[in-house]
């Protein structure tokens, strides 16, 4: 086991007790068997791993300057929580987005279009050609229509 604690406590009192709670842990240790220290140990391992990614969870972001160079110039800017700025960084951020949804409604509304045009074409040509009325009612006339679209 292990007999490092740790100095983040500031009470006597509660160190003196972590301290005879870890001796007497490290007594009994040493008699259990070996898929139980195994099991011991990774729920060791997960509980550390749970406190070091709570610690970096509640540690603040702080941005630290950057230091920009320009030919024979250096200018000091900030990070991304730096002061003022951070709308005019969601603005530049969502004119991208903007632009894509404007591109595909553009496609959408081109595409209805262009099919109801198709439409048209061929309705304009069965109307305006000279058919029997016999014709329409042909069993053959809709496989005429369909090998007849793509030479329109």
């Amino acid at each position: 086991m292990n007999n490092h604690i740790s100095d983040n406590s500031t009470n006597p009192a509660a160190d003196r007790f972590a301290r005879r709670v870890v001796a007497r842990l490290d007594q009994g240790a040493g008699e259990l068997p070996y898929d139980i220290t195994e099991r011991l140990r990774a729920g060791r391992m997960q509980a550390l791993a749970k406190r070091k990614r709570a610690a970096v969870a509640s540690r603040p972001v702080v941005a630290e300057p950057v230091i920009l160079h320009g030919g024979h110039t250096a200018a000091m800017g900030g990070g991304w929580g730096s002061e003022g700025g951070n709308w005019w960084r969601a603005l530049v951020s969502a004119v991208p987005v903007a632009a894509l949804l404007v591109g595909l409604i553009m496609i959408g509304v081109n595409q209805n279009e262009a099919g109801a045009n198709e439409i048209a074409e061929v309705d304009a040509a069965l109307l305006t050609d000279d058919l029997p009325p016999e014709a329409y009612t042909d069993p053959g006339f809709q496989q005429f229509l369909k090998t007849s679209q793509h030479k329109l």
